[in-house]
């Protein structure tokens, strides 16, 4: 099972302006605007559904999106887990309803029926049906160092080599190899 996965409120920088001119030593307003399009890029191309982690690091709101309730426990993509928004469903008739909380747990990052309880059936598709809605928290409300220096050391690259592409490798955005070895610790992988 892959759900489907959008972002329905994405996270607030992880570093700030301030604290990537400091790395850069950077003084003057000049670069400003084009610091935070770094930032911007080193975080999008590492965080969230989109990025390379395949976790979650600031704190954003998720949505995957099931073709039912077809496994037991679900394994909720882009750790880690903050809380649990809500679940939606559309059941047999067609009509979307809330799940009763009373009906599932949730642990380490997982949902599951309660003891006596079993999933409702959801209404059946050809193809992808999202029949299922699962809202979510995650990241980290405390950013662990080494992420937050793997990305300080990322923007520094791509301040001090605007422009820079690999022979064999165009389009392809090289990661500096200490945010990448700091950054390796905390990678998802299927």
């Amino acid at each position: 099972m892959n759900p489907r996965v959008i972002v329905i409120e994405p996270p607030q920088p992880i570093i700030t302006l301030d604290e990537a001119k400091q790395q850069l030593k950077v003084d003057a307003d000049d670069d400003d605007a084009l610091i935070e399009a770094y930032i911007a890029a080193a975080t999008g191309h590492i965080d969230g559904p989109d990025g390379w982690l395949g976790r979650a690091i600031g704190v954003q709101t998720l949505e995957a999106g099931l073709d039912g309730f077809v496994h037991d426990p679900i394994r909720l993509p882009y750790p880690p887990l903050i809380d649990l928004v809500s679940i939606r469903y559309e059941d047999v008739t067609g009509t979307w309803r809330d799940l009763d909380p009373a009906t599932y747990e949730v642990r380490d990052g997982e949902i599951g029926t309660a003891w006596g309880k079993s999933w409702p059936g959801t209404r059946s598709y050809r193809g992808a049906s999202r029949s299922v809605r699962i809202r979510y928290r995650a990241g980290y409300e405390q950013v662990p160092a080494p992420l937050r220096v793997a990305l300080l050391m990322f923007v520094d690259d791509l301040y001090r080599n605007r422009g820079n592409v690999a022979i064999g490798n165009v389009g392809e955005i090289k990661m500096p190899m200490a945010s990448s070895m700091l950054l390796q610790p905390f990678r998802v992988y299927g």
